[in-house]
């Protein structure tokens, strides 16, 4: 089933993000980026890394939603879209009667983790599970369908009949889950518990990633922004219930910047709180930059030009001030150790202050889109280097630089795909 060409292929991924990138490269930077090799090497790899399947990594047996929402561009390309489109099809089959989508799904003879696996007799031999303290599940998947939609043309996709409803149906419902479970009147924003930004873990235990009486429960720019850019890709993809969804999304649109945007800091607070906050009261939590929510953000269209070289000029020193490699920095300054209870959350760890190329790939293809060729060049070319120098993609790095979790796939499918993104933009230069 897999007929589609390199050129189709890369031409989505560009139109995928609309008509934002009006300004031309220049032509010194254009023949700088037809002339690096890095962005080659980097490529290469990524292609031989995703033909090895669609769990998220080493450290991972699962197919994530989160994680192939970001390289299942890449996936088409280079494995068998039969299986990627029985893999989108299969979190329809562990949907919940409520329309909530699981995060993600394992062989039942790889199920090691302790999740509170669920079971569907529609697909016996897996066993999935649900991170509840996140809201980005239902959004990652209609996400995700988009995005393959757009690269295969397979739009007969959407009228396929999972347990007596069509995908669209499927689709619908797991907007309607989070209109009706995670939303919140006062705000008109989604909420879920709280974390580090778009992390899954909660401080209040140590694991921490479901919701129990010891949540705090709040609002965050993260799981907003994925709501919008689901919504703008649902609108795209059907004309079922086009006002409707229309309008929740214009006026996802106004309350996210009415509640989250800070006009005088120029960057997006981090939390409101619906019920207390976990964290000591002189604790100064709007210190703290969210860089990768800020950058779901700017793919939802939520930053003028001028906001968007504001907050990456923040991002850049905020890499600076953590002596960190790249703008995959997820949070600046971090959660000081003892915030949360976990301690791969610990200062400068994991979420909290890891680099994530994860994230700051997709800050990459957000400049790139926008038309700030030299940012994105000049924050890609630190994570091109590690790649090669470490021989492969990594979940994350602390800021001195070690990598950790091997053979990540997102983080090969987000710097790929910014590749293709400078590759169309110097060849029209």
């Amino acid at each position: 089933m897999k007929t589609v060409t390199f050129y189709t292929v890369v031409l989505s991924v560009i139109l995928g993000f609309g008509a934002c990138a009006t300004a031309k490269m220049d032509k010194e930077l254009a023949k700088q980026i037809r002339s690096d090799e890095r962005l080659k090497i980097v490529s290469a790899k990524a292609e031989e890394l995703i033909q090895n399947g669609l769990n998220a990594g080493d450290s991972y047996n699962e197919i994530w939603i989160r994680d192939l929402n970001t390289f299942i561009e890449l996936a088409c390309k280079v494995s068998d879209t039969a299986k990627i489109r029985e893999a989108l099809l299969t979190f329809f089959k562990f949907q919940g009667q409520d329309g909530n989508i699981v995060d993600g799904y394992v062989p039942k003879e790889k199920a090691r983790i302790s999740y509170n696996y669920i079971y569907s007799d529609l697909a016996p031999e897996f066993g999935a599970h649900k991170n509840t303290v996140e809201t980005d599940q239902e959004s990652s998947l209609i996400q995700a369908i988009a995005k393959y939609i757009r690269v295969t043309n397979d739009r007969s996709f959407l009228n396929e009949v999972i347990d007596g409803k069509t995908v669209t149906t499927r689709m619908e419902d797991a907007l309607n889950y989070l209109m009706q479970h995670r939303y919140n009147e006062k705000y008109g924003l989604l909420w879920g518990a709280t974390t580090a930004d778009w992390g899954d873990v909660q401080p209040e235990h140590e694991w921490g990633v479901e919701l129990d009486q010891n949540s705090h429960l709040a609002i965050d720019i993260y799981d907003n922004a994925m709501f919008i850019i689901a919504l703008n890709d649902y609108l795209s993809l059907t004309e079922q219930n086009q006002a409707h969804w229309q309008k929740i999304k214009e006026t996802f649109v106004q309350n996210t910047r009415k509640q989250l945007w800070d006009p005088e800091r120029q960057k997006f607070i981090p939390h409101i709180y619906l019920d207390g906050s976990p964290f000591p009261a002189d604790f100064d939590e709007n210190a703290l930059h969210y860089h990768g929510g800020t950058t779901i953000a700017i793919e939802a269209g939520l930053l003028s030009p001028e906001e968007i070289q504001t907050v990456y000029r923040q991002m850049q020193a905020n890499v600076k001030a953590a002596n960190a490699q790249s703008i995959g920095l997820t949070i600046y300054p971090p959660y000081p150790t003892g915030y949360f209870k976990n301690s791969w959350l610990s200062a400068y760890y994991y979420q909290n202050g890891g680099d994530w190329t994860w994230f700051g790939g997709r800050t990459i293809q957000q400049l790139i889109a926008n038309g700030f060729y030299h940012e994105a060049y000049e924050a890609i070319s630190p994570m091109l280097d590690r790649v090669i120098a470490n021989n492969g993609f990594f979940e994350w790095y602390t800021p001195e630089g070690k990598p950790n979790s091997g053979n990540f796939k997102g983080s090969a499918g987000v710097l790929w795909k910014a590749i293709q993104q400078f590759n169309q933009a110097a060849a029209i230069n």
